[in-house]
């Protein structure tokens, strides 16, 4: 304890008192205007990406437990394709796909359409963003909810059947809740994770704060000061995400009697 104490307080004078770090730059470089909208930008994406990531999750696990074949070997098919490909090439090709749709529309197969878009003007950046970080992460929750409804005890399944439910009601009302304690956990990595993989975003032109910070570095030559102030926002977030994380996990590990054990710093 006293050598890691050593350590940590050498570490922390050399952070401080390193005159090439400059901490008034990256002070403010933290609060310039561009790097805040550029934190909205990268915290609004992580919302949404996980939002349907988890609604497209969820929907997947439905499939692949479906007894029909062709319904659980699309899902199948589904992640396969996402989680095989890096998603940096799932926003080039969302972004470019208009290269081979140049429109869009909609209309009888094979017959008349109804009405049309120009790709471009219907998928823009922020949606390419989207569609490319929420649909792939959607790839990765239907595994976690997967593991999470597998974990549950077929009985259960069986005693909602001999009480009239249907396979949907069960799986929402009886098998959803238990497998909660499984999903949380890998959920919240994903959800950080999500936060940092929405830098990938500033490769298709969309400004978050890891392209603010590229932006202000290019522009004033202070590269080191704008890393350092973005990775204190990164820090910032996953530590409310971490905290919140741990409440949640509390909170559906009540049944275990473990919860009260459970420390942000681990078992006690």
């Amino acid at each position: 304890m006293v050598v890691v104490g050593v350590l940590a307080a050498m570490f922390v004078h050399a952070m401080v008192a390193n005159p090439n770090l400059q901490w008034s730059v990256v002070w403010d470089i933290l609060w310039d205007a561009t790097v805040l909208r550029g934190l909205q930008t990268t915290l609004v994406l992580t919302a949404a990406a996980m939002i349907i990531g988890c609604a497209g999750g969820l929907l997947l696990t439905v499939l692949r437990l479906s007894h029909n074949r062709v319904l659980s070997g699309a899902a199948w098919i589904y992640v396969w394709l996402f989680r095989g490909t890096p998603v940096l090439v799932q926003l080039f090709l969302w972004t470019f796909l208009g290269a081979l749709w140049p429109r869009i529309s909609i209309g009888v197969p094979f017959g008349p359409e109804f009405h049309s878009w120009v790709y471009n003007d219907l998928v823009s950046p922020y949606t390419a963003a989207l569609l490319g970080l929420g649909l792939n992460e959607a790839a990765y929750m239907s595994e976690i909810v997967r593991a999470g409804v597998l974990s549950v005890d077929e009985g259960q399944s069986e005693a909602a059947a001999s009480l009239g439910l249907t396979r949907l009601q069960a799986l929402r009302r009886i098998t959803i809740p238990q497998a909660m304690k499984v999903i949380i956990p890998p959920t919240g990595n994903e959800t950080i994770g999500m936060l940092k993989i929405t830098s990938l975003v500033s490769a298709i032109s969309l400004v978050d704060v890891t392209r603010a910070g590229q932006d202000i570095a290019s522009r004033t030559f202070e590269s080191l000061p704008a890393l350092i102030a973005v990775s204190i926002w990164y820090l910032a977030c996953t530590s409310v995400l971490t905290i919140g994380q741990f409440y949640i996990e509390r909170h559906y590990g009540r049944s275990t009697g473990r919860s009260q054990r459970l420390t942000l710093a681990g078992w006690h």
